[in-house]
């Protein structure tokens, strides 16, 4: 590669974090600009994930965690029985792959619900670089508290017995997820399938279904295939035990 083409290419590379409609989220906005193009230059943009191909296998030896550009990731472990158990769905501008830090080995594996674009970062870098910017360290732990506690919450409101709630809190914890991100609290697509849905919140996918329709039925939610639209937010909101103080859902 040629001096100017090198050049080029540098700046190409280093400007993508910046660029990128994520990088408020994912990254620290405090971020000095040299700073930005040192983490941007330990981050490999992977090739998309097709819809069922997999990131990371359950046993494999940790080396990275991924930060989700687009498209929708599950992870799951297999049981002894031989069954898979959905432990989660990552959003664009989620990380995946912290649960393999303590270990040394990822304890699930990541498949693409669809077309999924990640970055890969491999945490030997980015642990090496974090001791040399404070601000950075100190947004890798917002990250995984803001894992930690959006885990809590699911744990706690998949406690209650009926499946209503259970369905109405996965809704709204994407509804939250998405908003996060700038997109509409109230209408997105579910990249997973009932039967996905199910596995996770320990339902049937009879009854998942019966609970979508008996929703849209109730005019809580208009469905349209994977398309969902929470059309009475408060009530939703009501149904799952969250304040109108602690919600702070608009609707847009």
């Amino acid at each position: 590669m040629s001096s100017l083409q090198s050049t080029r290419f540098n700046s190409k590379l280093t400007s993508q974090c910046q660029s990128c409609s994520l990088s408020a989220l994912c990254l620290p906005i405090s971020l000095a600009d040299e700073d930005v193009n040192r983490l941007d230059q330990i981050i490999e943009r992977k090739k998309p994930l097709k819809k069922g191909e997999v990131l990371f296998h359950q046993g494999e030896e940790f080396s990275s965690v991924y930060a989700v550009r687009t498209g929708t990731l599950k992870t799951f472990n297999i049981t002894n029985s031989g069954e898979e158990q959905i432990t989660g769905f990552y959003c664009p501008s989620e990380l995946v792959g912290l649960s393999g830090i303590d270990s040394n080995t990822y304890p699930v594996s990541a498949k693409a619900l669809e077309t999924t674009s990640v970055c890969e970062i491999p945490f030997s870098h980015l642990e090496s670089l974090s001791s040399q910017i404070p601000s950075l360290k100190h947004q890798i732990f917002k990250v995984m508290s803001r894992k930690i506690c959006d885990d809590q919450q699911m744990m706690v409101l998949l406690g209650k017995k009926n499946a209503d709630e259970k369905v109405a809190s996965l809704l709204m914890n994407l509804s939250s997820r998405f908003k996060r991100r700038g997109y509409s609290a109230t209408s997105f697509r579910l990249a997973m399938s009932r039967g996905e849905i199910g596995n996770y919140l320990g339902l049937a996918v009879e009854t998942v279904s019966r609970v979508m329709t008996r929703f849209q039925k109730s005019g809580l939610i208009h469905v349209d295939g994977k398309e969902i639209a929470i059309v009475n937010l408060p009530e939703m909101q009501k149904l799952v035990g969250i304040t109108e103080e602690c919600a702070k859902i608009e609707v847009v």
